[in-house]
Parts: C-alpha cells; structure tokens; sequence
C-alpha cells in the first residue's frame, strides 16, 4: 500500500460538479493498494498515518499528529499511485489491487482510521474525481507499506 499524505488547511472532492466531501485543517490522504496487500500493510500503514508528526506545535516544530490536534482527513483512493513507469513512457498498472480487493482495502483503512479517533470524509471510489486542496507547508510525506514494488 502507497499512501501520499498532504497537511493542508481545507480539501475537498468533486464529482460530475457537484462537491461531495470537504475538510477545514487536517491531511489529504492518497491511497494506492497493491495487489498482495493485506491486513499488515493496512495495520502498518494506519498506524504510521495516526502518528505521523507533521503538525506544529507551540515551538513551531512538527511534533504532532493527526490525533493531537483534532484534524479531520479526506481520504481519496489512488490506483495510479500503483504505476510502474520503470519501462517506457507510458506507465503500466499491473501492481494496482483489483477494484474488489482495491475497494474493500480502502474502506478498511477508513473504518481504522476512524476507530483511532479521526474524523474521515471520502471520495467516491472508482469515480472520476476533482481534489482540491491548499497545501500547508507545503508538507507531503509519501507512506508505503512493506509490500511494494
């Protein structure tokens, strides 16, 4: 699993037009599932997510997670992320999960992501989507599991 994590100020999804999910201060977070992915890189991956120190404390040091400052996170699936570009110019996908197994490990990481305390809004999985976002920092830190390619 690849996660690209955004600290941003407000995020938020569109779909055909319409917005279908917004977030104020919290992190964007990407999320690409491999095939072979399983219940470790999803425990692995939600674990660095929850803790991951990128938010600033009262010293103006990032040393504070999602948790600590009570921030909200868009999570929005990412099969590109999956990309191999080693050969060419045209990136092949053939490490992206199937949707079925790509899908059920999104909702997954969501549900876990909720139960250690963060709020979550989603995008549509599947669907064509405009992510909008104002990147705080900027701040972008890329996770992956141990299953990667």
């Amino acid at each position: 699993m690849k996660a690209v994590i955004q600290r941003v100020t407000s995020a938020s999804v569109a779909v055909d037009g319409e917005t279908i999910s917004k977030i104020a201060a919290g992190i964007l977070i990407l999320l690409g599932v491999e095939r072979g992915d399983g219940e470790e890189d999803l425990n692995y991956l939600v674990k660095k997510t929850v803790g991951l120190r990128i938010f600033k404390d009262d010293g103006d040091n990032m040393n504070l997670s999602i948790q600590d400052v009570g921030g909200e996170a868009l999570v929005v699936s990412q099969f590109t992320l999956c990309a191999d570009t080693s050969r060419g110019r045209r990136p092949s996908f053939i490490y992206a999960a199937s949707p079925e197994e790509a899908g059920h490990m999104y909702q997954q990481y969501c549900e876990q992501l909720k139960s250690n305390g963060v709020p979550v809004q989603t995008g549509k999985f599947g669907a064509m989507m405009d992510v909008s976002l104002v990147n705080d920092g900027p701040v972008t830190i890329i996770l992956e599991s141990g299953n990667t390619h």
